[in-house]
């Protein structure tokens, strides 16, 4: 019989819409994070810097890329004939077939994959956050505490918390209370969306709960365990966590790792960051290129100037260009006397020469104000944008553009350019 301790259940299936153009075409963990990495790397780094080898990665929206990056599971040592990682689709049933339509709901239609293992203890992640934890501290606690349900939790300000599930506990860290997303919060510890459950417990929730519609962990797992009398308890983290889940914050996470301290340090021996990476050559910068407070990926060659910026691999910035405060994604093309400025350039785009982005005035987004905002231009996978055209600031663009999809040249701040095909 197979046996293993604890396994990971890692949901990764999520559409992640406030990153609009950046996910139209990929699953938010699958979206690329710091030049080499993919926001799915960090989670699956924990697993395997904290001994848990053995992850079901969940997927739904958009799989291909994130099902191709992950592979075998070889760069995170997940390849293992007994455990590693399995990539875990909907699947179609010989009655009720349906697609994943719950956090709860997609754990518990894999409840034969984590029979198989027999575990004592399953970890629910999710797959979107940007953060390194040793779960095997957190299920110590959990042992210690004789829990049967742990919730990872920080304190977030008392105005952000009505975002989050809110725990209330005692001073032993029982939890008295969980509100999900209160709009009078009792407390600002916050639920981070990462779980331990005792599997009896786990197991008996989600069967009692497989026909409750939509069925979330924290709307009716977490409540349902409350109610019952389980033992929970929250596991208080201190550490760097970043939900990557607006372009805001997006954006603000990989300019944090080009600190002088960054919060988060990539560079750490004891806690390395894996990731499926791509046989490319070293960078290149040429005599008269100037790089500043950057990250440069292998594979990128800088005619121009980058200053503080997160390159992807291959990445190619023409003479005479002038990139700050950007990210600019792998093999992106950015042609020569160009200027960029608080952008976020996804994959495969191409940049033709004099063109000028992330300018003029910071009018609100027309269309999506709740997406496209910060000051920050945002141009979709596979775009092209023609010669000699200036795009102002809260932009989204995306798709093959023409230069006459411009108005004299200029795609003014707060509007969106979305060819046919693509979403907003």
């Amino acid at each position: 019989m197979i046996k293993k301790e604890m396994i990971a259940m890692l949901l990764a299936g999520g559409q992640g819409s406030r990153l609009g153009v950046l996910t139209a075409k990929v699953a938010k963990p699958a979206v690329s994070f710091g030049g080499k990495y993919r926001i799915i790397d960090f989670p699956l780094s924990n697993c395997i810097n904290s001994g848990v080898d053995t992850v079901g990665v969940l997927t739904q929206y958009q799989p291909l890329r994130l099902n191709t990056h992950i592979g075998i599971g070889i760069p995170w040592d997940l390849d293992r004939n007994i455990g590693g990682v399995s990539i875990l689709p909907p699947y179609e049933k010989s009655v009720n077939s349906e697609w994943y339509t719950g956090t709860a709901n997609a754990i518990y239609q894999n409840l034969d994959y984590m029979e198989s293992y027999h575990p004592d203890y399953v970890l629910i992640l999710s797959g979107d956050h940007i953060y390194k934890m040793d779960y095997e501290v957190m299920l110590s606690t959990h042992k210690a505490n004789r829990a049967d349900v742990t919730i990872a939790a920080m304190p977030v300000p008392m105005e952000e918390a009505g975002r989050f599930g809110i725990l209330v506990t005692d001073k032993e860290g029982r939890i008295s209370r969980f509100e999900e997303k209160p709009e009078k919060p009792s407390s600002n510890l916050a639920s981070m969306g990462i779980y331990i459950f005792s599997w009896p417990v786990l197991k008996e929730a989600l069967i009692r709960l497989s026909s409750q519609p939509n069925c979330d962990f924290g709307k009716h797992i977490i409540p349902y365990c409350g109610a019952k009398g389980n033992r929970m308890f929250a596991y208080e983290y201190n550490g760097y966590w970043k939900d990557v889940g607006t372009l805001s914050s997006y954006w603000e996470a990989n300019m944090e790792l080009i600190d002088i301290i960054p919060e988060f340090n990539l560079y750490e021996e004891f806690w390395k960051i894996y990731t499926n990476c791509m046989n490319l050559p070293p960078q290149y910068i040429s005599p008269e290129g100037v790089v500043d407070k950057c990250i440069i990926s292998n594979g990128s060659e800088i005619f121009g100037e980058v200053h503080s910026s997160v390159l992807g691999a291959g990445v190619t910035i023409g003479k005479g260009s002038v990139v700050r405060d950007s990210i600019i994604m792998r093999d992106v093309s950015i042609g020569e006397n160009c200027v960029i400025e608080k952008a976020i350039i996804a994959e495969n785009t191409d940049i033709g020469s004099n063109v000028s982005i992330g300018i003029g005035s910071d009018a609100p987004n027309r269309v999506r104000p709740d997406i496209y905002n910060g000051g920050l231009a945002t141009i979709g996978e596979n775009s092209r944008i023609p010669p000699d055209v200036q795009i102002g600031k809260n932009t989204a663009v995306s798709g093959a553009t023409e230069a006459a999809d411009y108005l004299n040249g200029i795609l003014e701040s707060g509007e969106t350019l979305i060819k046919a095909g693509d979403r907003v």
